[in-house]
């Protein structure tokens, strides 16, 4: 019988991308929730009929074009996804949260989310303290916000602004983004008014399509092999509860 992992798409776009690709690669079935339809994303506080997260063998929280800590803008279903994902981590479920997705877990297990001094956009390499784990990259950045380390957390990767992974237990957060290549971006950049923030901090569009299409041959496999070393040693340690 197939594994089965739930894939939380915060808005109607963010699929998964090489992410996805990589689960299905490892045999398991895909699930996705999507929050924030088209026809809301204008008005993103909607209530939402979640699925019972502890159905699942793993969940993918996805990125998001809203805050972590925006609790009066989206608080009908940022707070109910916060108390599930943390309800699902303690019982053992492996949790991969994604930029959106790592800032809420990293809030959900006693760490902050909070708007940074600048955004990293585009393609950055970071620090990483096991390059076997989390190679430096380049990997690709899409954030305002920030996250600090839970306690009892291990931060596994940083750069100067903020961390970028930890592990608590059988979740792994990331501010980076390894479920984008060209295709992602392309879905991303159709969205309306998708390019005006990027233009608005100087990103060449163009410069950043050309630069993603590159990346595509050896970003990929960099987020394939992350997503096997989440499977393979975080979603099997021992269980760490909040």
């Amino acid at each position: 019988m197939a594994k089965r992992a739930l894939f939380i798409l915060q808005d109607y776009v963010s699929d998964g991308g090489p992410v996805a690709v990589q689960f299905r690669n490892r045999g398991y079935e895909i699930q996705q929730c999507i929050v924030v339809h088209e026809k809301d994303y204008k008005n993103p506080n909607v209530t939402v009929d979640w699925p019972n997260f502890l159905e699942f063998d793993a969940i993918v929280a996805l990125g998001a074009p809203w805050g972590a800590f925006e609790d009066e803008r989206i608080g009908n279903w940022l707070l109910p996804e916060m108390n599930k994902l943390l309800e699902a981590h303690n019982a053992g479920i492996p949790i991969l949260g994604i930029c959106f997705g790592g800032q809420l877990m990293a809030r959900a297990l006693g760490g902050t989310v909070a708007r940074g001094p600048y955004p990293e956009l585009g393609w950055h390499e970071i620090e990483s303290d096991d390059e076997s784990f989390i190679p430096n990259g380049p990997w690709f950045q899409y954030h305002w916000d920030r996250f600090t380390i839970p306690p009892g957390a291990k931060e596994i990767a940083r750069t100067d602004l903020c961390p970028q992974a930890f592990i608590f237990g059988r979740t792994l957060g990331t501010q980076f983004h390894p479920d984008v290549d060209s295709e992602v971006l392309d879905q991303w950049l159709a969205m309306e008014g998708g390019p005006d923030d990027l233009e608005a901090e100087g990103v060449v569009i163009a410069d950043l399509r050309a630069q993603t299409k590159l990346a595509d041959a050896t970003a990929n496999p960099r987020s394939h092999a992350l997503v096997n070393q989440f499977l393979d040693h975080v979603a099997t340690a021992p269980i760490q509860r909040k």
